[in-house]
């Protein structure tokens, strides 16, 4: 996974009317959950970051480990919930899990399609029906993208998560979920049935 390096400053005051203002001032409240914890549950530790610096990590096909400087502390840590404006894709929140050497994280990884299909080379159509598979392990063990070689896919098949086994990573995204397919055309339909002929 690549590296970033943020720079943010703990929020004295939280709340809607605090997170307005400091939107305003061009800065995005974020919070930092880790193994601090009260009645059992996380503690959210309230910074804001501003937007000009968070550019780089957000607007990006990439994964990155996130080198929190908060206030002079360092923390190692991973986006896991971005908040957008439903109208103008403004960013509102941002949620960030901070991580160890030691413990699993589950994250999205980008899937990239690599090879030329049968069933594409047959006429078909490849059809991608999901971009991001969840993985469980150890964010070291965590790449960039999860290659899956499409040649031998014929036209109709599909794969499905459950068809998939990556070395050191544990896939959570359902088994039953399919990942792409290769639909028939108009095209390959007719050459079917010319060849059924």
């Amino acid at each position: 996974m690549k590296e970033i390096s943020l720079n943010g400053q703990k929020r004295e005051t939280v709340g809607k009317k605090a997170s307005k203002l400091m939107r305003k001032e061009g800065l995005v409240p974020c919070n930092l959950y880790g193994e601090n914890r009260e009645d059992g549950k996380p503690v959210a530790l309230a910074f804001s970051i501003p937007m000009t610096d968070l550019r780089k990590a957000i607007y990006t096909p990439h994964i990155y480990v996130v080198n929190l400087n908060i206030d002079g502390t360092p923390h190692k840590a991973i986006m896991k919930e971005i908040q957008f404006h439903p109208v103008t894709d403004a960013v509102l929140h941002i949620d960030f899990y901070e991580i160890n050497d030691t413990k699993d994280i589950t994250i999205g990884i980008p899937v990239k399609l690599n090879g030329l299909a049968q069933g594409v080379r047959d006429g078909g159509k490849i059809n991608l029906s999901i971009r991001k598979i969840n993985v469980k392990a150890p964010y070291q063990r965590i790449p960039e993208q999860l290659d899956i070689d499409v040649t031998d896919l014929q036209l109709g098949k599909s794969i499905k998560v459950g068809q998939l086994s990556f070395e050191g990573l544990e896939l959570v995204t359902s088994p039953d979920v399919v990942v792409c397919s290769v639909k028939a055309t108009r095209a390959s339909r007719s050459a079917a049935a010319a060849a059924a002929e």
